[in-house]
């Protein structure tokens, strides 16, 4: 029986030219940290191979995002398709220079963490699965920051709160898995609305690719209830980032993992939740965001003013932080009420200083609890004897957190208050301004408390240097487990150092992130092509 040869040409469902080699570190994050992640559970029993494997992992995963970095600043915004199937169909991984440069400084974090965790980390916790819950964390992270499909945002959240559930009852005691229960909860409610809201918005435009969106939105009839899509996702990403009045599952979960654990948290997860405001508010609804706007702002100064006024409330190192996390976020979210390129530069900015500075804090408070064995404040004294270098690192982070030159955290704040002062905003500028001056106060208080003073509550006062010498308590060992803990800490006090000195770089990153997202032609080009990049 003769066989018809049939030629079916799928032109016009699938793309059939070559992937350029360059666009696979779109996707190279991910496959890095899933393997990274199976081979340390496969190891899992071998406690000190593992933080090598972890290391050596994230190290590569940072060469890869200053790879896909360099390459969306030179190209543009870059695109692959899985499936090879035409978008919207194809479930598209898009990345522009804001999601590029917030994927680059979250791996810089995470092998931080992968470094502090060699001390933090004993071999139960390697067992249970440290190193690879960090690696799932940071596919999930990466994938939230790469992906162009909102309901794979979603897919990427569901993930997050996988990995960073595992993370937080590592240890399993009391206390964590208290903190673990009211983590959990409040953030599937978050993901929940963040679901309905996605539903409710396929039902309305057919679509969710995250190029195709912005253009469906605007041939809706006037009557289209998509104001309520705006406001669920709202609610949905204002609860993950933490902001007022949906923040109370943050300070009331963050005091309770270890220090590596909280520390990567405190960096990455609430800013997670305003990159997703960003990319929902700013570039899918422009005009819903501004119909939203004096909400926005509303919130932001509510969660400064809440935020820092708790942390100076606080007598214990681990719950001061995390409503100093709150109070940054409230900073963030000043940023997308105004909306301008400025002030979205800003946010960018503040995200980058809080991801690296957050992090560096809680790494401070590990370490010297390690020196006193405890976290409250009236029970701690005389770290500047016991430590001048941590003493240090920790004056160079707060004054970062407190917006002073020359760190990362002075120019994040300059470019918001003049943002807000442009827009016709002086009390938000103000609010920014009152709370930088507060975080001082609050970070002064702990400094003067723990570093500074002669001794823990109830012992003879004096100069720390005297009573540390008169208790014969020796330097931090720094070597062996120690010496990642200290490796770990001078990047990022290192890394903030440098971004204050020199912020040049990161500045025409960040506007260049902004521009796309007010204007998102060229991220509409690079999913449907040229034809397709207007709205």
């Amino acid at each position: 029986m003769a066989v018809t040869d049939h030629t079916v040409d799928v032109s016009h469902a699938m793309i059939s030219t070559p992937v350029p080699p360059g666009d696979w570190l779109v996707v190279t994050p991910i496959i890095i940290t899933v393997l990274g992640g199976v081979v340390c559970l496969m190891l899992r029993k071998h406690t000190k191979i593992q933080p090598r494997i972890a290391i050596a992992t994230l190290a590569l995963l940072m060469l890869s995002n200053f790879g896909l970095l360099a390459r969306v600043l030179d190209k543009g915004v870059v695109t692959m398709v899985m499936g090879q199937w035409l978008p919207p169909y194809g479930i598209a991984f898009s990345v522009d220079a804001t999601g590029a440069i917030l994927a680059l400084i979250a791996s810089i974090v995470a092998f931080a963490t992968a470094l502090y965790g060699v001390g933090d980390s004993d071999a139960t916790a390697r067992r249970y699965g440290f190193y690879p819950f960090l690696m799932l964390l940071m596919t999930s992270v990466s994938g939230t920051f790469l992906t162009g499909d909102i309901f794979n945002l979603y897919v990427w959240f569901e993930v997050l709160l996988i990995s960073s559930f595992g993370l937080l009852i590592l240890g399993s005691d009391k206390a964590q898995l208290d903190g673990a229960v009211k983590y959990g909860i409040l953030n599937l409610i978050a993901t929940t609305l963040f679901l309905i809201a996605t539903g409710y918005l396929y039902g309305l435009i057919g679509t969710l690719n995250m190029a195709d969106i912005p253009r469906s939105v605007l041939t809706l009839p006037d009557k289209a209830p998509i104001t309520t899509v705006a406001m669920l996702y709202l609610l949905a990403f204002g609860m993950k980032a933490a902001a007022f009045p949906v923040n109370f599952w943050l300070p009331a979960s963050y005091h309770t993992p270890r220090i590596a654990v909280a520390g990567v948290f405190a960096g990455l997860l609430t800013k997670v939740g305003i990159y997703a405001l960003m990319r929902t508010m700013v570039m899918l609804l422009p005009v819903h965001h501004a119909m939203l706007s004096g909400v926005l702002a509303v919130v932001a100064v509510a969660t400064m003013i809440s935020g820092v006024l708790g942390a100076m409330a606080q007598s214990d190192l681990r719950r001061a932080l995390g409503y100093l996390v709150i109070s940054g976020i409230g900073s963030m979210l000043a940023g997308i009420a105004v909306s301008t390129t400025l002030a979205l530069t800003g946010t960018i900015l503040y995200a980058i200083h809080s991801i690296i500075v957050m992090t560096g804090l809680y790494f401070v408070t590990g370490m010297a609890v390690r020196i006193s064995d405890t976290f409250a404040l009236r029970k701690l004294g005389g770290l500047y004897g016991k430590s001048p270098l941590l003493a240090l690192a920790f004056f160079i982070l707060a004054m970062s957190l407190s917006g002073l030159p020359p760190t990362s955290g002075f120019w994040a704040k300059v470019v918001l208050v003049d943002a807000a002062l442009k827009a016709g905003s002086p009390w938000l500028a103000g609010s920014i301004l009152v709370t930088g001056f507060l975080t001082t106060i609050a970070l002064t208080r702990i400094g003067l408390y723990a570093f500074w003073r002669g001794g823990p509550e109830g012992t003879p006062d004096g100069t720390a240097f005297a009573y540390a010498q008169s208790h014969e308590v020796a330097t931090p060992d720094v070597s062996a487990a120690y010496t990642g803990m200290w490796l770990a800490l001078g990047l990022l006090v290192g890394l903030s150092l440098f971004i204050g000195v020199a912020p040049n770089g990161l500045v025409a990153i960040a506007k260049t992130g902004v521009a796309g997202l007010i204007d998102p032609s060229g991220y509409i080009g690079s999913v449907f092509g040229s034809t397709g990049g207007q709205l």
